[in-house]
């Protein structure tokens, strides 16, 4: 909720606008024929704190149907979490593609 002071009319009454919740971004993960099903499960483990039914499921997800959806996230976490990934991937010599998309 915002409060503003009216002061243009000097009057001081309170002005109630409501806010909206912020925009929501889902952070993607990508099939490719390098990237091991291993190595996408530790990302999601350690980027996403998936546990590790969790993380068999959305690698498979990955695997099977070419992308899956890591988590939703506002849109300064998504952005972090989509670059931990890729310079997790890189490091190990990966090229594990990760996206993020308006929800």
């Amino acid at each position: 909720m915002t409060i503003e002071t009216d002061r243009e009319e000097g009057t001081g009454a309170i002005v109630i606008d409501k806010v909206r919740p912020p925009k929501r971004f889902a952070v993607l993960l990508y099939n490719d024929d390098y990237t091991t099903m291993e190595f996408v499960i530790e990302v999601l483990q350690k980027v996403f704190k998936k546990n590790k039914n969790e993380a068999m499921s959305i690698m498979l997800q990955v695997h099977g149907e070419g992308k899956g959806k890591c988590g939703v996230y506002t849109y300064e976490i998504a952005e972090m979490k989509v670059t931990k990934v890729l310079q997790m991937s890189r490091g190990q010599g990966h090229p594990l593609k990760c996206t993020m998309e308006e929800e």
